[in-house]
């Protein structure tokens, strides 16, 4: 194999290969006898006409598209190696000749990772100041949330219907004194708030009485998905045959030991004053590394070529398939419910794609010009969090990583190195 680069504009390149006419001789007969014995001929039996005869009778063409399907991914990826490019797109593949006799020509145009860049400020930009301050508006909130859960349900019986209550309901609705379908229904639960029914319905059971009919009159939405029943005016006959309402349990110390591990509640308040304080803590680091990023990716200039840009594209169309399937559906069935096609995904998809490697160039550059290093001891804690999530040994971490693992996951902790320098040399505002 022989192979020459070319340098083109916007980080592209062009690979020509030549593999010889010997390779070529090989992959013919080779693409002969895996069609053979569907080819025959009068005077032969399937699966013993002479390659000669055959090429004679359809020309030798009809073996040059299995053989250059069979010499191109070795031969592509030995001038992947040799090459010494950077390589960031799938190639985009070219037949330039196949010719029995002759050596096998073809070229493969490819994105390089762009190093023509520049990258601009990056120290001393702007972030948000980070506010850790909790409210106690903010501590009773959470407690009242967490009371919330432990509510329990009783039913009702001195009293009407209010807001928040879960409620059976049987109603039937009318309209120009018609029923209509899916107007009506028996024991039905209702939560009262909820907005499971159009707007204002629920809002008119409030005050009613179990086991008292009422009328509830509403207009059914301009935008209903029924086509016969959108800006209709309606009234549904009602009963309330239950109503049941949230018991929420004393705050008292007696409710913290049962949520918390604490025995009072003042305790349990300061656990959960420090909680929140921890969230906003690490929400204000998140939003601050969000906009000192986008900050260092706008200052950069980098000249991204499009079949870059298609891959990261393509892979994220990948990822996504491949979550998709671990909820039970395929791609096929998404597109189907969803009225998306796979063009229209990655018009979708390739604004954010941009996005990902702007951000990552930039950061790689960042590591670069500050000779930011992970050593093998860092690498072995990140690698130990990972043996105690999984509850496996560390050696048997390293022994399922290979070489071409760890250098990625030390460019990836690099990377976020990278991030940390940049909020750590942000002015606040």
């Amino acid at each position: 194999m022989s192979l020459q680069v070319e340098k083109l504009e916007k980080n592209m390149a062009k690979l020509t290969i030549e593999v010889s006419a010997d390779d070529l001789e090989k992959a013919l007969q080779g693409a002969y006898m895996k069609q053979k014995n569907k080819i025959s001929l009068p005077g032969f039996r399937k699966g013993k006409v002479p390659r000669q005869m055959i090429e004679k009778m359809y020309g030798a063409e009809i073996f040059y598209d299995d053989a250059a399907n069979a010499l191109i991914p070795k031969a592509y990826a030995d001038a992947y190696d040799e090459c010494e490019l950077e390589i960031v797109s799938r190639p985009d593949i070219q037949v330039v000749q196949i010719e029995k006799g002759k050596p096998f020509i073809f070229t493969a145009k490819v994105a390089t990772k762009a190093t023509d860049d520049t990258l601009g400020e990056y120290k001393g930009l702007e972030v948000d100041k980070v506010s850790t301050r909790v409210t106690q508006k903010e501590v009773d909130a959470k407690i009242q949330e967490e009371a919330e859960k432990n509510a329990r349900t009783v039913t009702v019986t001195d009293r009407g219907v209010q807001d928040g209550d879960e409620i059976i309901l049987d109603f039937e609705g009318f309209v120009d004194g018609e029923s209509f379908e899916g107007g009506k229904g028996e024991n039905y639960p209702l939560t009262i708030g909820s907005g499971s029914f159009i707007p204002g319905f629920e809002d008119q059971l409030i005050g009613a009485e179990a086991e008292k009919e009422l009328e509830v009159k509403v207009t059914f939405p301009e935008d209903y998905h029924a086509e016969d029943l959108k800006g209709k005016d309606a009234v549904f006959k009602c009963t309330v045959h239950e109503i049941k309402a949230k018991e929420l349990p004393e705050i008292d110390d007696e409710f913290a030991a049962e949520v918390s591990e604490f025995d009072t509640l003042d305790e349990y308040k300061a656990d959960v004053k420090a909680k929140i304080k921890e969230e906003k803590a690490s929400e204000g680091r998140r939003k601050q590394e969000d906009q000192a990023v986008e900050q260092a990716v706008k200052n950069a200039s980098y000249e991204i070529p499009d079949a870059m840009i298609d891959t990261q594209a393509s892979q994220m169309a990948d990822e996504f398939a491949q979550r998709i399937q671990s909820q039970g559906l395929t791609m096929e069935q998404y597109f189907q419910f969803t009225g998306m096609t796979a063009e229209k995904m990655m018009e979708v998809l390739r604004p954010q794609a941009l996005k990902r490697i702007e951000t990552r160039l930039v950061l790689e550059a960042i590591v670069k010009a500050e000779n930011i290093e992970i050593s093998d001891e860092k690498l072995d804690e990140e690698l130990q969090k990972m043996a105690d999530t999984y509850k496996m040994e560390l050696d048997k971490i390293k022994e399922f990583m290979g070489e071409n693992e760890k250098k990625q996951m030390k460019e990836d902790m690099a990377v976020q190195e990278a991030i940390t320098f940049l909020v750590e040399n942000a002015t606040e505002k």
